[in-house]
This record gives C-alpha cells, structure tokens and sequence, in this order.
C-alpha cells in the first residue's frame, strides 16, 4: 500500500484541463476518446496551435533521451553515429540494439555489471516474442533504456566520475543532464521523481520540450558541430537504432527528412523539425496508440503536408475480421484560433 505521501488526495480542479484529441469510432459511434494537450511552436517559439492544456506540468518520459545524450556529447562522450542513436534510443530489445549497448560497454573498459537500470523483456513485441522463444528472460541489457545507461556509465569513465551512483540526481553527470535540461527547455524543472528505468525525471512542460526538440532538429540541419547538431544528425542517419522496425517513431523519422522525434511512456510524443518548428502531445489517460494521430494534426497546423505520414495517423477498429471503424484525431484545433496565444509558463 502506498504511503500517504505517495497517495495524495486529488481534486478535480487540480487536474490539468485536457480536452479530447483523438476518439475511436465503430460503426458511427465514438466507442473511446482519448484526452489530452498538445502545442505546436513557430521557429521563433511563437505558438502556432494548442490545445487542451499545454502549460500543466507533465513528466516527458523516455522523451527526454535526446536532451540527456546532449548531456552527455558536451561532457566528452564520443561515440559511432549509431550508437549516439543508441544513447537517445527507447530500443526494441533487438540483436543489433543489444550488441550496440555491448559495444559501448567495451569501448570504455565496462560491463553489464556496471548497468544502473531495470530488468525488462525487449520491448518490440517480435523481438521480444523470439528472446523468449529462446529462453531469455528480463534483463538489463534487453530493457528499453539499456543504450543510454551504457552510454551514462561511459560519460562517468571519461570523466574520471564514478559510475557506481551514477543515476543520483546528485551525482556531476545528473546535475550536467539537469543544467542541460534546463537551458534547452528554457524552464526550471516543476518537480523532481524516478523514470521506469531508473534515471532523474523532471517535470516540465509541453512548450519547454517542444522547444528543447526544435533546437535539436534545427543545429542538426545546420549541422554546425553542436552536441546538439550531433545527437539529431544520429537519430535521423539511424531512426532505426531510436526505436526499432515497425515502431512508429523510426517509420516518422524515415518519412519526414529532417525530423527529430521521440516517444515517451504514458503518451508523450515530441517532433522537431528542420527549420526549428516543433510539436509536443501529452495523452492523458497514458494511451500510446493516440500519440501519433494527435501529432499528425499538430504537423498539419505548422503547413506540413502529412500525405506520406496518413498510415501513422489512423488506425483501423475491427469486428469479425473486417474494418468497423477508425481511430482518428478530433478536431481538436477548430475551437481555438491558431493565432491564440499561450502564455510562457511561469
């Protein structure tokens, strides 16, 4: 049972104002609906469309990995672009993602020993399927996360830190991901807890990590030697490495030339583009199935054409074997202009 402290009692009016972004019909009728907020920012960081609640502080999850791999290139990490991908990755569990952590491990004199993270099954349903088809069982090496904490164990041996502790939010590299942090959102993190993995999670919001992935992507297409610049080019060169084959995140990365996107447990979805625009959902009910169709809609407002991505933002709902129905964004944007500004969270 969880301590009071861990339990709080919770009013209405202390949870975020989400409002309905995507909804699942079978035969005409709306059978689900997925609440949430969403933003979408300008170049220059202006809004270009919101919904919902967009300021609430909310916990980005594995959506983080790209700002914490920043981290870590300006604290020395040097690693293949493939393996940079590895160290902002939310992997699939699959051979090349496992060997990839191994090769991290190796270049800098560690071992799995050495992992601060959770045991887990590989996370892609066919690799995991074929792990224990094997006989494997949850390790560290097949958790999701294993490529950053392979690359965060590395950082602490180059800089002479101690790798024992290393996920100690007191700890010279925790305090390097929280400055880092910090400067790319452009806000002081709201509060301070644990992620599934292991490593410090900071609460923040949709329009600080919208602007922390528009700069990623933009330094990436300027290409200007940044750890920034370095981290983007490496998801977008191995989209694959990020996530995994099938996974929607590497087909988006794939598809849209000079993306940098990331998902994040409980429905956190986060994009930034070439020219430093950017979007970011929140699912409040944790839906990972409606990330996708809400971000497709806030590309739609920032004048993208989403033609080649439609596959990504539907999904069919079935009876007997046969399409019912459809999985799709509200219009989630009609009822707020576009012009509609958000005020800078405080």
């Amino acid at each position: 049972m969880l301590s009071p402290a861990l339990s709080p009692a919770l009013s209405a009016a202390a949870l975020p104002q989400h409002t309905a972004l995507v909804a699942a019909t079978r035969d005409g009728l709306v059978e689900s609906v997925h609440y949430g907020s969403a933003i979408a920012l300008e170049a220059d960081g202006t809004t270009a469309a919101a919904a919902g609640d967009p300021l609430a502080p909310f916990y980005p999850r594995s959506s983080l990995k790209p700002l914490q791999a920043v981290a870590m290139v300006r604290a020395g990490l040097e690693l293949p672009a493939d393996l940079l991908a590895l160290a902002a990755a939310s992997h699939s569990g699959g051979a090349k993602h496992r060997q990839g952590a191994l090769r991290i491990l190796e270049q800098h004199g560690l071992s799995v020993s050495d992992f601060g993270n959770s045991r887990d099954l590989p996370y892609g349903p066919a690799e995991r399927e074929e792990w224990l088809r094997n006989g494997g069982r949850a390790t560290q090496l097949t958790q999701n996360c294993s490529g950053k904490h392979a690359a965060m164990a590395a950082t602490c041996t180059i800089n002479g830190w101690p790798v024992k502790g290393y996920l100690d939010p007191s700890h010279p590299l925790q305090r390097l991901v929280a400055a880092t942090v910090t400067e790319l959102t452009g806000e002081e993190p709201r509060a301070l807890s644990t992620d599934g993995c292991g490593t410090p999670l900071y609460g923040l919001t949709l329009p600080g990590m919208a602007r922390a992935f528009g700069t990623i992507a933009r330094a990436a297409a300027d290409d200007d030697g940044s750890a920034e610049a370095a981290v983007g080019l490496a998801m977008q060169q191995h989209p694959d490495m990020v996530a995994g084959e099938g996974r929607d995140v590497t087909e988006l990365m794939r598809l849209l030339p000079g993306a940098v996107a990331k998902d994040g447990f409980e429905g956190v979805q986060l994009v930034g583009l070439a020219d430093g625009r950017s979007a970011a959902v929140k699912i409040s009910d944790g839906g990972d199935r409606a990330r996708m169709p809400a971000t497709l809609k806030l590309l739609e407002a920032l004048g993208l054409d989403t033609t080649g991505l439609a596959a990504l933002g539907t999904a069919p709902v079935m009876g007997g074997g046969l399409q019912v129905g459809l999985l799709q964004a509200t219009d989630f944007l009609a009822e707020r202009s576009l012009s509609t500004p958000v005020n800078e969270a405080p």
